[in-house]
């Protein structure tokens, strides 16, 4: 058997699902009042001086602090079979149904919300590495687990739940810089679907 890793965001969708999420996800006062709250760090980061994580830690806080967290569940549903499914690459799903009739274990990992990623994937059959937010009462607080699940993060979180040298090969896909950790893990690599590298 062999692994197939993969990143969401721009590799298996066609662009950024995170912003769309929140948004659909929550009204349009808080939207307001949270665009305003995030600016100034979302100006920081566009000039270098912030990390995207950072920015996402503070749109994640800001959105959905105090949100009930079967009524994001629900958001996160209704996104994905509206929205997603229509994002999805050809070029990916060929390349998951690929792996899928091989037999392969397929893992998505991505710095996007367990809360929405989780979901496409289990109906998929496919496994998830990311970030998880934090619940309290049924109540999410506004905050992640752990770390972001980008950059250098990827790969050591791979590692961490994947013997990886139980496999025959590893194939990775990735879009990004942002994945290069992802994919220095693969035998076989492709970036931006071109590849193998």
């Amino acid at each position: 058997m062999d692994l197939a890793l993969s990143d969401f965001d721009g590799t298996i969708s066609e662009r950024e699902t995170f912003a769309g999420f929140v948004r659909a996800g929550i009204g349009r006062r808080r939207r307001w009042l949270g665009s305003v709250a995030v600016a100034p760090h979302y100006l920081g980061y566009k000039l270098g001086w912030r990390s995207d994580e950072r920015v996402r830690r503070r749109v994640i806080a800001a959105a959905l602090r105090g949100r009930p967290e079967r009524e994001m569940r629900a958001a996160a549903e209704r996104h994905v079979r509206e929205v997603v499914s229509a994002m999805i690459r050809p070029q990916a799903r060929s390349r998951i149904d690929w792996h899928r009739a091989r037999g392969d274990r397929l893992v998505v990992a991505t710095a996007n919300l367990d809360l929405f990623v989780a979901h496409w994937c289990e109906q998929q059959g496919l496994q998830c590495i990311s970030p998880r937010l934090e619940r309290r009462d049924c109540v999410l607080t506004g905050r992640c687990l752990g770390r972001d699940c980008c950059g250098e993060e990827k790969p050591r979180r791979v590692r961490e739940r994947i013997a990886l040298d139980g496999y025959g090969e590893v194939y990775a896909y990735g879009d990004t810089p942002q994945d290069h950790g992802l994919l220095a893990l693969a035998d076989r690599r492709f970036c931006r679907w071109r590849g193998p590298a």
